[in-house]
């Protein structure tokens, strides 16, 4: 498995040396541990499974059947695995060999003749059979043990190589049939289950030969008698087999839920900027804790079987020997003490292959068949078919289409549809992940693809950029300066190397939608797919974007460009018009209006070429120095633990699933339930009948006291990871937006699926038997002292030698098991972000590159299994079984705990101020809408730069206010103080209540938001509309007849009832924003924001949404965010921001009457045709602003006396009264 492994006898004790040496003075790194051998990487492994795989995919296709994942498996293995068995034969032979030589030993003994020379030498030989048979035992046992571990790891890396290949060939309806959370159980607690698989299985075969050998010696050994002991192992056989079936109704169980959790999981951490705006916390934390509290029920299930599998193993044993002896005693015989101690040996050697072994191999069995069964349905999920209707031809693209032909094509969108857009129909039939109900796509060269929401995965911004490709550091340059990207480089830390969080959250919309570009440009591709690369920059990024980029680097190559700005068009040299299509969301046809206005676009083409040459020759002479760049957050490294586990972690684990006095009571229980079982040895030696009465009566407390202490044990334990989970769960909702920032998705989902599940199973069973297998081996210490003192001389050293090696050995083990965590998160982080972006990934051929990306996460991970070091840790220790058992145990529960030290770590996160707190506002607060900023600065973080700088702003009641600026203006960032999602310096006020003073929840439910980024979960219509079910049906159906959608939701299966696709992704971008419109609607607050929420729509619907605003939000104070100039130009006031600086705040008309005015300047960068309509509508804005300017005159009044301000005070220079812009407007002809 590591490449200095070596079979040599020597090389066996001490390969890991080197490495427990520098583990042992100081924590391990990364760069200390050894490579994987070639024949474990993940791509061999991987390879190999998936050639059986598609031999019965093939073979089962041939007879028409289903094929069989399981048989897949056992042709792939049956041959190495099957050698194993023939060890684990031998092993157990080994068992059954040495009570029979201690049988001889023990006759020598007792008919002792010293002159009896010949029986000295037998005896002598029989002594040396039974050191060696210890001794290979020893031996035998570990190898043993570690090739079966090594056997189900290499099971559990191809699986896990085969699961993320078929994610990235999963076609779009595979894709609605499962989730995130669920590939992640997959990866993370199903294939785990062959780890442990692999170590017990041959015990289905060995155990009933054991069994049968032994009756055969026991039968010559006491007679008849024998059968009472073996019926009883008999009858726990198929008990257990019972036991392993009731396993796997729970395992089923348990694993739908632990889907359920870990998708919501997935969801919650994605969305929880949206979800903390809307004050969804609390609906969340009920949806996951009903997932978990299922989880728990059946994971307690399972958990009490488990206690009553353990006190068989436990207890068996007393109650075979007792059962044995009582009828051999009836039966007339007398006992020796040859007979009993040969009799308790052979008990013995099967007793742990019938009642642990056996047992464990049907539990694993069992819960393996139920994963095996989980992989198979999703390897059986369509994929994507290879060979598509697209035909990949060499260069020289003479033709895009069948149906276009020429250099380049610009999409308008005149038409939305469900789902998906029609041109995102156009570039997914292109791309070939839309299967086509008839005619023929036809492409000629390499296709390269802007998606429309912006893709990063995490890394380097480098890495994103390049995206596998060599570094040119000419063309990487140009590619920066054309995509804007030069300036932002130059101001991070550490420029293009800079790490960015998981989906980008470093970054901002603008900067990723860049990126996102600068990868399609990178590319040395035939034909460019962009769609909608425009929508989430401002107008001077996009023109530069457009002119330096798109018909500047571009410009010799076919570009399919899918955009909402129709200035763009002038240039294009054909244009395709998409509308009437089938099931249009917006049922009305496309307007005369929008019609005049596309086509007054395109009007005067003789001008278009000098507009255009005028444009680029002014923009070449400002655009360096104008074009701002973007703060950017940088990710943060996960954090890992040093040392020793600390005696504290422990108490707070047992805590968490206890009070002190069930702690008290488990630990008496366990004293007496030991104490019992190790005075029951001695009881047989003494010939009386009391001392049988009292062996009987040891016997039945043994098997009562062990059945309470393993059943309280697991209870407490379950308890403690409900209890953990619930405890870090509520600490996630409650952290900071900038902790998700900085933190990738993987790193989250890790601790709730991995750590989680450790905790949940493997880590309560070794717990308990640890413990238990600790207290028997004091136990028998003091048995055997008490009978043989002078046995302390040997166990005291020996005891102390076990000690230190535990020690030395385990500050390796640990930290290692540490690594494997930290390890573990990339992986997830990868899968995440891989099919967020697949469509990207198999537009650029990618696939391979990311499936190897995976590979070296997963090898740097298998690298890390505490097998090798239980390996090491046994060849160190070899001694008694039941002592490198208890050492062995310990240890791993040490490892185990790492989980728990991860989940702690996670419960003492940063929390944002209260939900509630003891101020409350009024009920009907705001009843105005009066939104005041004082003296604000704000940062995303302590130690962040400051984004908005003092900012002294009023909004007044019912006033319609755009808000705009150039990217990273800090647009986005006054929603963020609005919304506290960052604690703002200076002072906000609300209706005159200071925002600071109220809990999170009061303040952020008394305000509506449509955000940039629609976010819909994974829950009914009806939960994603109203999780709080305040609302009825009749105004539920209201809203969504307000936003056009009833329509579309009356045609769903449940209607409100239908349960959404992961991300809401079975409805278009278009619909998922007019659902976060019609969420808004039902809040009925005084105060709206809307955030950028049409850069990705297309116009009807931005149309749309800008009229439902205007009529249902009427009353309302709206703040609008927006790149599109026409969403805003009829808002009252206009806030112009400037690197988070107030540039300009003032009515549309009057702005636009300064030449040297940022606003003015944005007008223009649109292009002279939509300037024009942009001037003639802020005129036509004048006469309806002000009707309400009494009104608004009063309430800036208000304001100012709450405030204690006298008028002229310098912080109101942005609030002046509205009367002072009387003359503007008269100039321009308007009375009032």
């Amino acid at each position: 498995m590591i490449t200095q492994f070596s079979v040599s006898p020597r090389n066996v004790c001490v390969w890991l040396n080197p490495l427990f040496r520098i583990g042992y003075k100081r924590s391990l790194e990364e760069e200390d541990l050894y490579n994987v051998l070639p024949e474990f990487r993940s791509k061999t492994l991987g390879l190999t499974l998936q050639s059986y795989w598609d031999e019965e995919c093939l073979k089962s296709a041939k007879e028409l059947k289903k094929p069989s994942f399981c048989k897949a498996v056992i042709r792939c293995y049956w041959k190495s695995y099957s050698l194993l068995g023939i060890f684990t034969f031998i092993e157990e032979a080994t068992k059954i060999v040495q009570p029979v030589l201690l049988g001889y030993l023990l006759r020598y003994f007792e008919t002792y003749d010293p002159n009896d020379y010949h029986g000295l030498e037998l005896a002598c030989y029989y002594a040396l059979g039974m050191s060696l048979c210890l001794l290979l035992l020893a031996v035998m046992h570990h190898i043993l043990f570690f090739n079966t571990q090594k056997a189900g790891m290499k099971i559990r890396v191809a699986m896990c190589n085969m699961i993320f290949r078929k994610a990235l060939c999963l076609s779009n309806s595979a894709r609605g049939k499962t989730t995130t959370g669920q590939i992640v159980n997959l990866l993370s607690n199903d294939v785990s289950k062959f780890d442990d698989l692999t170590i017990f299985l041959h015990y289905l075969w060995v155990g009933p030969i054991q069994v049968a050998v032994v009756l055969a010696l026991l039968w010559g050994e006491i007679g008849p008698s024998c059968l009472v002991g073996i019926a009883l192992l008999i009858f726990l056989m198929p008990l257990q087999t019972q036991f392993g079936r009731m396993f796997s109704v729970y395992r089923s169980r348990t694993a739908v839920l632990t889907d359920q959790r870990i998708r919501t999981m997935n969801e919650v951490v994605t969305g929880m900027r949206i979800i903390k705006m809307y004050a969804w916390e609390k609906p969340f934390a009920a949806l996951v804790s009903e997932y978990r509290t299922e989880e728990i029920v059946n994971l307690m299930k399972s958990s009490m079987l488990r206690a009553a599998n353990m006190a068989t193993f436990f207890s068996a044993s007393k109650i075979i020997v007792l059962l044995t002896f009582a009828v051999y005693v009836m039966l007339g015989n007398t006992i020796t003490a040859s007979r009993v101690f040969v009799t308790v040996s052979l008990y013995g050697a099967i007793r742990l292959t019938v009642t642990l072994f056996f047992s464990s191999a049907l539990e694993r069995l069992f819960e393996s068949l139920v994963s095996i069964e989980r992989i198979q349905t999703f390897l059986n999920l369509e994929e994507l078919p290879k060979n598509t209707n697209v035909f990949c031809q060499p260069k020289d693209a003479s033709h895009i289409l069948k149906s276009c032909q020429g250099s380049s094509a610009t999409i308008p969108t005149e038409t939305a549809v469900l789902p998906p857009f029609p041109q995102s129909s156009l570039l997914s039939a292109i791309l070939g992940e839309l299967p086509l109900d008839k005619g023929v796509v036809k492409v000629k060269g390499q296709l390269t693809y802007a998606c429309q929401q912006p893709w990063v995965f995490p890394g380097t911004i480098r890495d994103n950029i390049l995206f596998g490709k060599e570094l040119d550091p000419a063309k990487y340059e140009k590619v920066l300066r054309a995509c804007a990207l030069k300036r932002d480089m130059e101001l991070l830390p550490d420029g293009d190397l800079t790490l960015i969080g998981d989906r980008g959250a470093t970054l901002s919309g603008g900067q990723k939608a860049r990126v996102n570009l600068a990868r399609a440009v990178y590319q040395d591709a035939d034909i460019y797919l962009l769609d909608d690369p425009l929508s989430a920059v401002d107008g001077e990024v996009g023109r530069h974007l457009f002119e330096k980029c798109i018909c500047g680097i571009l410009k010799d190559k076919p570009r399919i460009l899918v955009t909402h700005q129709l200035q763009y068009l002038k240039v294009a040299d054909q244009i395709l018009v998409l509308k009437e299509v089938c099931r249009p969301l917006l049922p009305c046809p496309i307007t005369e209006q929008s019609t005049r206005h596309f086509c007054s676009c395109m009007a005067k083409p003789d001008q278009t070429h000098t507009q255009l040459l005028t444009y680029s020759k002014r923009l070449n002479s400002v655009i360096n120095s104008s074009l701002k760049a973007e703060h950017t957050q940088t990710a943060v490294e996960e954090g890992r633990s040093q040392g020793t586990i600390s005696t504290d972690m422990y108490y707070k684990y047992l805590r968490a699933g206890a009070n002190i006095f069930v702690l008290v009571v488990l630990f008496v229980v366990n004293i007496v339930a030991q104490v019992t079982h190790a005075f029951c040895i001695p009881s047989l030696e003494v010939n009386a009948k009391h001392c049988a009465d009292v062996f009987s009566g040891l016997t039945a407390a043994t098997l009562l006291f062990g059945l309470v202490r393993a059943m309280l044990f697991f209870y407490v334990l379950v308890k403690s990871t409900e209890t953990l989970h619930k405890r870090m769960f509520d600490t996630i909702l409650r952290a900071p937006v900038h902790f998700f920032d900085v933190n990738p998705i993987g790193r989250v989902l890790n601790r709730f699926s991995k750590d989680i599940g450790q905790m949940d199973v493997l880590l309560p069973i070794t717990f308990v038997d640890a413990c238990q297998v600790i207290l028997q081996t004091i136990g028998v210490i003091v048995v055997s002292a008490m009978v043989v003192p002078w046995i302390l001389i040997l166990v005291v050293p020996f005891l102390i030698i076990f000690l230190f090696l535990r020690r030395y050995f385990l500050q390796t083990s640990r930290d290692i098991k540490r690594l494997e965590g930290t390890t573990r998160s990339p992986v997830f982080s990868h899968l995440s972000s891989s099919l967020q972006g697949l469509w990207t990934i198999r537009a650029f051929r990618a696939e391979q590159r990311f499936q190897n990306v995976f590979d070296a996460h997963q090898d740097l991970h298998s690298d890390l299994g505490a097998g090798d070091v239980g390996l090491a840790l046994s060849y160190a220790i070899t001694l008694m079984g039941m002592f490198q058992w208890g050492v062995r145990q310990s240890a791993e529960v040490e490892n185990l705990m790492t989980s728990v030290e991860r989940v702690m770590e996670y419960t003492e996160l940063e929390s944002e101020a209260p939900w509630e707190t003891e101020k409350r506002p009024p009920l009907d607060w705001p009843s105005q809408g009066l939104v005041t900023f004082d003296g604000v600065n704000f940062s995303y973080s302590a130690d962040g730069p400051v984004v908005l700088r003092n900012m002294n702003a009023t909004f007044l009641p019912r006033e319609k206010v755009g808000v705009v600026g150039r990217t990273g203006a800090g647009k986005s960032s006054l929603v963020s103080a609005l919304f506290r999602l960052a604690e703002p310096q200076g002072k906000i006020y609300v209706d005159g209540i200071l925002t600071s003073e109220l809990g999170l929840h009061d303040l952020r439910q008394k305000m509506s938001i449509i955000p940039q980024d629609p976010v819909l979960f994974t829950d009914t219509m009806r939960k994603n509309l109203d999780p709080f079910n305040q609302h009825s049906d009749e105004e539920l159906w209201n809203s969504l007849q307000e936003v056009q959608l009833k329509s579309v939701v009356e045609e769903l299966p449940a209607k409100m009832e239908t349960l959404l696709a992961e991300s809401g992704s079975n409805f278009s971008v278009g619909q998922r924003q007019l659902v976060c419109l019609a969420r808004a609607i039902l809040r009925k607050n005084r105060i709206l924001i809307i955030d950028e929420a049409t850069a990705n729509v297309d116009p009807r619907t931005d149309e749309l949404i800008q009229r439902t605003i205007r009529e249902k939000f009427r009353d309302c104070t709206v703040l609008t965010i927006a790149h599109r100039l026409n969403t805003i130009i009829d808002s009252d006031r206009i806030m112009v921001l400037d690197a988070g600086e107030i540039q300009a705040y003032d009515a549309p008309y009057t702005l636009l009457q300064d030449p040297e005015g940022i606003f003015y300047k944005m007008v223009q960068q649109t292009g002279q045709q939509e300037a024009e309509d942009l001037l003639a509508s802020a005129k036509q804005v004048r006469i309806p602003f002000y009707t309400s300017l009494r009104e608004q005159e009063s309430a800036q009044q208000q304001a100012r006396q709450h405030h204690q301000r006298q008028p002229g005070d310098p912080r109101d220079a942005h609030v002046k009264p509205l009367s002072q812009s009387l003359p503007s407007y008269k100039s321009g002809g308007a009375t009032l």
